[in-house]
């Protein structure tokens, strides 16, 4: 039997399927079909799936050990030839990213990275989607089947998704990889527990923040603002200051809060597509030049080691009143 009009979605990590589910109900109202979650991991967590919104569930079973998450791809391969869905919607994490190369160049199709939105021309499907490490964004129109799509963090709303009745749970043969990466060591590293997509509020600090310990200073902003505290790029990555679930860009946070407030954020285009989407957009830079200033609602011209105090005690006065 095959799937012609499902959409599929997979994701290693649990929040980004509901995430994914709820954008491929968008596909499938117009597709007729269901949402299928593929998931990677105990049985458990193929149960939730269908708390998270998924009409069916097809099981990888737990990653064993030793492997990598692409070593899934040919068990896809062969899942997908065999359903023939209309989509595999794909999280875009390092790991998720990879499988859909992989899986797309093995189908013979096309890849749609990091997707922003799904559109309908009459019966033709539109991909609006970035380009260029998010320096712009273009509209695609996908001509093969099935469509491969990688989607982050926060573009894609739960709100609304409502819990399945519990099915029956799909387990899929497991196809050995003809070759595969050798795992020599893993380390932990520490996980934030911060979800930004879900915030209403954000102060982003960025390389105008001198010292590491001046941090401190921004997140009492962000405390005075009820906000959550998120960073550049390079102030995770590069400096180590922030882990790296608090930063904002192309291949970090997709963010759509009702304030963005940048501190010392110049605005390369890599950060400022993950928050354009932001309802207000603040910025404070003593750089009148910097692009986020000029992209800004509302810009304050100004030292912020200046700016940021003075800020902190007018919100407190006015919070004492």
């Amino acid at each position: 039997m095959t799937d012609d009009k499902d959409v599929w979605v997979f994701s290693e990590k649990p929040a980004l399927q509901a995430e994914l589910i709820a954008g491929a109900h968008q596909l499938s109202a117009n597709t007729g079909g269901q949402v299928a979650a593929v998931v990677l991991g105990a049985r458990s967590q193929a149960e939730q799936a269908f708390d998270l919104g998924a009409q069916r569930v097809l099981w990888l079973g737990e990653l064993p050990s030793g492997r990598l998450v692409e070593d899934i791809v040919p068990t896809l391969v062969a899942a997908v030839q065999d359903k023939c869905p209309f989509g595999v919607i794909i999280g875009a994490t390092v790991r998720g990213r990879a499988v859909a190369g992989r899986l797309a160049a093995r189908l013979g199709v096309a890849a749609l990275a990091d997707v922003l939105e799904f559109q309908w021309d009459g019966s033709a499907l539109l991909a609006r989607h970035m380009v260029f490490g998010g320096g712009a964004v273009r509209i695609d129109r996908p001509l093969a089947s099935p469509v491969i799509a990688t989607i982050g963090q926060g573009i894609f709303e739960t709100g609304s998704l409502q819990a399945q009745p519990k099915g029956e749970i799909e387990p899929l043969p497991w196809v050995e990889p003809p070759w595969q990466a050798a795992v020599i060591e893993r380390r932990s590293r520490a996980v934030s527990s911060v979800n930004l997509s879900a915030a209403k509020r954000v102060v982003c600090p960025g390389r105008g923040v001198a010292r590491q310990e001046d941090l401190g200073l921004i997140e009492e902003l962000a405390q005075a603002l009820s906000a959550e505290m998120a960073c550049t790029r390079p102030l995770a990555e590069g400096l180590g200051w922030l882990p790296r679930e608090r930063y904002i860009g192309i291949s970090g946070a997709m963010i759509k809060p009702d304030l963005y407030l940048g501190v010392g954020v110049s605005g390369q285009a890599q950060h400022t597509i993950g928050m354009s989407e932001s309802r207000v957009v603040v910025a404070i830079n003593k750089d009148r030049g910097a692009p986020l200033m000029t992209q800004s609602d509302y810009a304050v011209e100004g030292d912020l080691y200046q700016v940021v105090p003075a800020l902190i005690r007018a919100l407190k006065a006015r919070k004492a009143k």
